[in-house]
């Protein structure tokens, strides 16, 4: 169990931390309401990595022996979905550093904790990277085997924990901590981090193979 764990939370992890507008947003939120409305915010975002990591698990697993004959191609196409998620988010991450400043947009009246957590829920739920990274990185892992329920179960948990651990570090750090992740480098350096993570995990994937 203890490799499905590990997976879990470095796929949580990869994820979860570029600090992208759902993060800005949420500590700027925090920050200007309430701690408990941030975590709930967090939680919401959590909850959806966490639903698009049981999807991926479940999908895996009812796909396996579909795709066992051809495992090894598939492996390389989902290294290179990860490759190109990875990718992707690094360049616009150096774009938007290097772009001049915007001023945050306003918002409205601060939410109530349930409404942000179903705000933020919803949210991440319409990104679709999301599940495209899960269904890459659990499908191009499947070895063929029969379905673990057990293994499924901890790499999803684990994938939530990871998620919801980083988010409410952005929430409980507030003003101060956000100044310094959502700030231009912060941006730069959480999402350069998340993408050689991303990157890891493809590598991993085709030395597998």
């Amino acid at each position: 169990m203890s490799g499905h764990l590990v997976a879990g939370l470095v796929a949580g992890y990869g994820i979860a931390m570029p600090v992208g507008a759902v993060a800005t947003y949420l500590v700027g939120l925090t920050a200007r309401t309430s701690l408990r409305v941030g975590a709930c915010a967090a939680l919401g975002v959590a909850t959806a990595d966490g639903l698009y990591a049981l999807v991926a698990t479940v999908a895996g697993a009812a796909a396996a022996h579909a795709v066992e004959p051809v495992m090894g191609p598939l492996r390389w196409v989902s290294a290179s979905v990860l490759i190109a998620i990875a990718v992707r988010a690094a360049v616009a991450a150096v774009r938007r550093h290097r772009a001049p400043d915007t001023a945050a947009p306003r918002v409205g009246s601060p939410p109530s904790p349930a409404r942000a957590y179903t705000t933020f829920l919803g949210i991440t739920l319409l990104n679709p990277t999301t599940v495209v990274y899960f269904a890459a990185l659990v499908v191009g892992g499947r070895s063929g085997s029969g379905a673990d329920h057990l293994g499924q179960a901890v790499f999803t948990l684990a994938a939530f924990a990871a998620s919801a651990s980083w988010q409410l570090l952005l929430a409980g750090g507030g003003a101060l901590l956000g100044r310094a992740l959502t700030g231009r480098r912060g941006r730069l350096v959480t999402t350069l981090t998340s993408s050689a993570v991303i990157t890891g995990l493809a590598v991993h994937l085709l030395a597998a193979s």
